[in-house]
């Protein structure tokens, strides 16, 4: 503990903290883009839309059978190829690897959101959707206006609780050299030898917004929770 210099932290807080924010940039947008997405996915599963259906089931049986970081080599090396073929260009069109995080993110998030969102279909009970059907509602209304708002109370314990995940995986962006916050810390403590400094203070960050957003779920779920089964 003598050698410990924990005024090193405070030194490079600044640069800490943008790589902080933009972890939580990336995890709002892979939260957003994701959810969005999944919603489609999960509806287009529930609703057995022909051929839609199958392919939606086999886009997230893919998604959720690789790690994320696959994930991000794949769309960031083969991405590049896939659009140079597509636009007929001569060489590779570079994504970038701030742009391959963003979507990467979203696409991988967007599997297990509708999963989350399908199994919240399942809970409702049948008298809903036949209650929409004798109002005289549209198929597209009863979802939206009924239905969904329903789904998402019941599952957002759940979708908070893959969100935390989601936020704990962007330190996998640190593989491209984006400047996360664990990236941050990294290029800090390579630089000044500090090491155990820098990467307890990353621990104890992402402890603490782990910590505080975990007891948030657990408020919902007793929120939500059906009586009888808390």
């Amino acid at each position: 503990m003598n050698h410990f210099d924990f005024s090193v932290i405070a030194q490079a807080w600044p640069f800490l903290l943008d790589g902080l924010v933009f972890s939580l940039q990336l995890t709002a947008v892979g939260f957003a883009g994701g959810l969005v997405l999944g919603i489609g996915l999960a509806l287009v599963r529930h609703l057995e839309v022909p051929v839609a259906s199958q392919l939606a089931s086999a886009y997230i049986t893919l998604i959720r059978s690789v790690p994320l970081i696959m994930v991000l080599f794949w769309f960031f090396f083969l991405m590049p190829l896939v659009l140079m073929w597509m636009t007929g260009a001569s060489r590779p069109v570079q994504i970038g690897p701030v742009w391959t995080a963003f979507v990467t993110f979203t696409l991988f998030e967007a599997a297990y959101y509708a999963e989350i969102i399908r199994a919240g279909f399942k809970s409702i009970a049948k008298g809903q959707y036949g209650a929409c059907r004798a109002l005289g509602m549209s198929t597209w209304q009863g979802y939206r206006l009924i239905i969904l708002p329903q789904v998402l109370r019941v599952v957002s314990p759940i979708l908070l609780t893959q969100t935390i995940i989601l936020f704990q995986d962007t330190s996998l962006v640190y593989v491209l050299s984006v400047t996360d916050l664990l990236g941050a810390a990294s290029k800090i403590a390579q630089r000044d030898a500090r090491l155990v400094e820098m990467y307890l203070a990353v621990a104890v960050i992402y402890m603490v917004l782990c910590s505080a957003t975990s007891q948030l779920v657990a408020v919902l779920k007793s929120r939500y929770a059906v009586p009888g089964r808390r």
